[in-house]
């Protein structure tokens, strides 16, 4: 992985891939590159290992020209971030190809090419795909007839574009595992794995299926299903705007999509709700059949949204009173699973596209589930489509690695979706009223919140120089916590760790000292006066607390705690609205360390390979 683009026009296409390379930026790469068929029918290629501004640079000198062409950037997964790695791949000067994905059993194709005669360039798994097509080639098949044998003995995910000068003006393009989308112009059509990439060029795209191979000239585009069946595949207009990727005036994409917050849970609440009550059939025409049966609920997930799942687990027992397990998506999709009577299967991810994630649903579509339901943030990806009951959540799109706004409206989504349940199992209408109100005003409260900015910003001075930081909580804050410290990690570079507070004598205390910041997250609930204990804990052994609490949790600050304190706020609500300050303190540290806060280095933004 992670990023494609590929056009064939009536234009030169390299500033196009360029710029559709350069929307892609977002989801994280180490090198790129980009090739082309010239008016010669001519491969031409240039790649850096660096970003597109390299890129970019390094065309200038080369002048890449041509109206069909592919370009990539690159996520290290075989083989280290040099130029011999970086895609597109070529071979023999015939055909260039560029792939997102992993091939599993590139070794054992790699060792029969070799016995073939083909030489290896580079240490990727990529490589393999493009010498197997160049051998059908050699063997007297088309570019489509030899992309479709190659991926009959692929193992693994892979979205490929596939360019040939024998067959000048076409592309090769399909999926397995790996988002694609065609973008349809006039006399025109491009690829990509992402629609942002396109969106200066056209609005209306096609999303392959699994197992598709479209085979796309400057005039025709023809749609293979798995069995080598024409399909017709919908063309959808897609709603977003170039705009949608500027900065608005931010420094960073992260601290806007911050500030997004109160508008993005606007948009997840909007049609959600009628009269103070949740509108069931917002999860699916079907949700309310579903949810009748609903004994017990088993989420998956990975990162950042897997923290959101453990925030529902706690809903889920409280409010509706039905058990509720909570799993790493890639420790699910490989163990032996029990599975309960009437156990709604529920999968978080931003993208939809989450390899891992994607897997485990597949999974338990043959497990004997009740039903399956994914929180998603995009209409048109893969697991919305897998899934037989579908909540947007609305976030819009989120360029920043570190996931923050996509975090928030996931918990507004399950909580949502707990409460749907709860109405099965003895929660009153009068109880939903009330934490749909409470929903309803998150917005407000979170505006409230990013006033503290600039405190904020100053409290992160402290943290500028610090190795490690350890994070706190207690309940639904726990969750939180674990979501502060992934934060500080990803962006900041800051080793942190999050630990039940109550757990501290059981190991972590070993670690506190004066150089060990303590980040507590204690709103006044019925688990402050256990947290204050812990509090003590560490401050006896000389370590510096930094809570974050409201206004009426009687905790005093000294030149050994400081406090950032907040207004008060409903405890169902809470998680969502205190995840805010740790957010804003992981992006304001990262500043001062330098970090960059928006591409974090050795991350991707949409994680499509295991």
């Amino acid at each position: 992985m992670c990023g494609i683009v590929g056009a064939v026009a009536q234009r030169d296409v390299t500033p196009v891939l360029l710029e559709g390379l350069r929307r892609l930026e977002y989801r994280g790469y180490d090198s790129a590159g980009i090739a082309v068929l010239n008016s010669d029918n001519l491969l031409e290629r240039t790649r850096v290992a660096g970003k597109i501004e390299d890129l970019e640079r390094a065309l200038q000198g080369d002048l890449l020209s041509g109206k069909t062409g592919i370009a990539h950037t690159r996520w290290a997964t075989h083989g280290k971030p040099t130029i011999e790695n970086a895609h597109p791949h070529i071979c023999r000067d015939q055909l260039a190809l560029v792939h997102n994905g992993i091939i599993e059993n590139h070794e054992k194709l790699k060792e029969q090419q070799i016995n073939l005669g083909y030489k290896f360039t580079s240490d990727t798994d990529s490589e393999v795909i493009v010498n197997q097509i160049h051998d059908y080639l050699d063997k007297g098949e088309d570019l489509l007839a030899a992309v479709r044998k190659t991926t009959k003995i692929l193992e693994g995910a892979y979205a490929l574009g596939v360019i040939n000068k024998g067959e000048p003006d076409r592309i090769v393009a399909t999926r397995s595992g790996s988002p694609l989308v065609i973008g349809v112009g006039i006399g025109e059509y491009f690829i990509a794995s992402d629609v942002f990439a396109l969106l200066p060029v056209t609005q209306k795209f096609i999303f392959l299926e699994e197992g598709d191979i479209a085979d796309i000239s400057r005039e025709s585009l023809t749609i293979y299903d798995i069995n080598a069946n024409v399909v017709e595949r919908p063309v959808s207009l897609s709603e977003l705007s170039t705009e949608s990727t500027d900065k608005a005036g931010f420094r960073h994409y992260m601290l806007k999509e911050i500030y997004e917050q109160p508008t993005a849970i606007t948009d997840t609440l909007e049609g959600r709700l009628d009269k103070g009550l949740i509108v069931e059939d917002a999860f699916g025409q079907t949700a309310s059949h579903v949810f009748d049966k609903v004994e017990s609920i088993k989420i998956v997930a990975c990162g950042t949204s897997y923290h959101a799942g453990l925030v529902a687990k706690y809903w889920a027992e409280e409010l509706a009173k039905v058990p509720c397990q909570v799993e790493v998506a890639s420790e699910y999709r490989y163990r032996d699973i029990f599975v309960p009577e009437n156990t709604l299967f529920v999968t978080i991810s931003q993208s939809g596209e989450t390899a891992d994630t994607l897997a485990a649903l597949k999974k338990a579509k043959a497990s004997g589930y009740l039903s399956t339901l994914s929180i998603c943030n995009v209409a048109e990806s893969s697991m919305t489509r897998e899934s037989e009951l579908v909540f947007l959540t609305r976030a819009g799109i989120e360029i920043g690695v570190a996931s923050t706004k996509a975090f928030t409206t996931q918990l507004v989504s399950l909580l949502l979706l707990i409460l749907a349940i709860a109405r099965r199992h003895g929660m009153g209408s009068d109880t939903e009223k009330e934490i749909v109100s409470q929903l309803e005003h998150v917005p407000g409260k979170i505006n409230t919140v990013l006033e503290l900015n600039e405190s904020i910003s100053r409290l992160a001075n402290q943290f500028a120089n610090k190795d490690h930081a350890l994070y706190l909580g207690r309940g639904t804050m726990l969750p939180v916590a674990m979501e502060g410290a992934l934060k500080l990690k990803e962006i900041s570079y800051i080793h942190a760790e999050a630990y039940p507070a109550g757990e501290l004598k059981h190991g972590p205390l070993a670690l506190v000292d004066e150089e060990m910041p303590v980040i507590a997250v204690a709103p006044n609930n019925l688990l402050l006066e256990k947290l204050k204990s812990n509090l003590h804990e560490v401050k006896a052994r000389g370590g510096k607390l930094y809570v974050i609490t409201d206004t009426s949790a009687e905790i005093d600050s000294d030149a050994d705690i400081e406090l950032l304190k907040i207004s008060p706020v409903n405890e169902y609500i809470s998680p969502i609205v205190y995840t805010v300050p740790l957010q804003l303190l992981s992006y304001h540290i990262a500043v001062l360390k330098g970090a960059d806060v928006d591409q974090p280095r050795n991350l991707a933004k949409s994680v499509t390979v295991e």
